[in-house]
C-alpha cells in the first residue's frame, strides 16, 4: 500500500509540474527553438531555463508536503502531553532561536528503524525538521542534540534554496547542451531520419550529461553538509557534533541486511566507496569528525 502511494504521489507531483511549467512557457510565449533556420538559441535558453529552474522550485515549494506524504511524517504538536516528543520539538526550536530563524520549524517524526534525519522546506521560516524514530531509541541526548542542530544549521544556512539554485542551473545547462549536440548530430542523416535520429541523441545525451551533472550537485551538497557540521557545533557544541557523528559510525559500520531510504539530504552515513564517492551527498563520517575535532 505504501509503494502504491508513493507511486501515486510521484506521478501526481510531475504531472503537476508538467501542466505548470507548460502554462507558465504559454503565458510567456515561448517559441519553439527549431525552425527553419536551424536553432534559435534565445528560444532554447528560455525553454531551457523555465523548465530546468521551474521544476527543481516547484519541488521545494511541495517538499514539506511530500516529505509527510511519502514519508509517513508525523508532525508533533508543541503543547503534545508526551513529554519526549515535547522535547524534542523544544530542542528544534531552541536551536531555531539561537541561530536567528523568526518562524519555529515543524518537527516530526518517521517510522525507520535507521537512524537518520532531514530538513526540508522552501524557505527558512516554513521548514520541517524530522527525524526517525530509530534514532529517537537510539542516540543519547548529548548525540541528538548534534543532530537536531545539525539540521536546524542547513535550514539557517538556506541550503535547501541554495542546493535548488545549483540543481536548476546544473538542469538547464544540461538540457540546453543536449538539445545543441542533438540538433548538430542529426544534420548528418538524411532528412527523413533526422527528427529520430535527434530525439534519441537528446535523450542520451541528457543522462550522460545528467549523470555528471549529478557529480557537480553531489559535491556541492557535500561542501555544505561541511558548513553545516560547523554550525552544528556552534548552535549545540563541538562535542556534541562530534558525538553524534562518532555514533552513526558505529552504527553504519554494522552490516545492515536492508538500507531505508531517506530524503533531502540523503544518506547521512556517506559511506559510499570508490568512484560512488562522487555520487555521495555526504562527505565521508570519519572526514567529517577530523574536520571538526581541527577546529577545536
Amino acid at each position: 500500500m505504501k509503494i502504491t502511494k508513493r507511486i501515486f504521489i510521484f506521478v501526481a507531483t510531475n504531472i503537476l509540474i508538467i501542466s505548470t511549467l507548460s502554462i507558465v512557457m504559454s503565458l510567456f510565449g515561448v517559441q519553439p527553438y527549431l525552425d527553419a533556420k536551424g536553432i534559435n538559441y534565445q528560444s532554447l535558453m528560455i525553454f531551457c531555463v523555465i523548465w530546468g529552474f521551474g521544476g527543481a522550485f516547484i519541488s521545494l515549494a511541495l517538499s514539506r508536503v511530500m516529505a509527510k506524504w511519502m514519508m509517513g511524517v508525523k508532525i508533533i504538536d508543541p503543547e503534545t502531553k508526551d513529554a519526549e516528543l515535547r522535547f524534542l520539538v523544544q530542542k528544534v526550536h531552541g536551536f531555531a532561536r539561537i541561530a536567528g530563524i523568526q518562524k519555529m520549524p515543524e518537527v516530526g517524526y518517521y517510522e525507520a528503524d535507521d537512524l537518520n534525519a532531514f530538513a526540508t522546506g522552501p524557505t527558512k521560516n516554513r521548514s520541517l525538521v524530522a527525524v526517525s524514530t530509530g534514532l529517537l531509541k537510539n542516540m543519547n541526548e548529548k548525540e541528538l542534540d548534534g543532530v537536531l542542530a545539525h539540521e536546524v544549521a542547513h535550514i539557517a544556512n538556506g541550503d535547501m534554496v541554495t542546493m535548488t539554485l545549483v540543481q536548476g542551473v546544473v538542469n538547464a545547462f544540461v538540457m540546453f547542451l543536449a538539445r545543441v549536440i542533438g540538433f548538430f548530430a542529426s544534420q548528418f542523416v538524411s532528412e527523413d531520419k533526422r527528427n529520430i535520429v535527434q530525439f534519441g541523441i537528446v535523450i542520451a545525451c541528457e543522462i550522460v550529461l545528467g549523470i555528471l551533472g549529478m557529480i557537480v550537485v553531489s559535491a556541492f551538497s557535500r561542501r555544505r553538509e561541511y558548513r553545516a557540521d560547523r554550525g552544528g557545533a556552534s548552535l549545540s557544541s563541538t562535542q556534541s557534533m562530534i558525538a553524534a557523528l562518532e555514533r552513526l559510525k558505529a552504527n553504519y559500520q554494522i552490516p545492515q541486511a536492508k538500507e531505508q531510504p531517506a530524503i533531502s539530504t540523503l544518506k547521512i552515513s556517506g559511506k559510499a566507496g570508490g568512484l560512488l564517492k562522487l555520487f555521495s551527498t555526504h562527505p565521508d563520517l570519519n572526514d567529517r569528525i577530523e574536520k571538526l575535532r581541527a577546529a577545536v
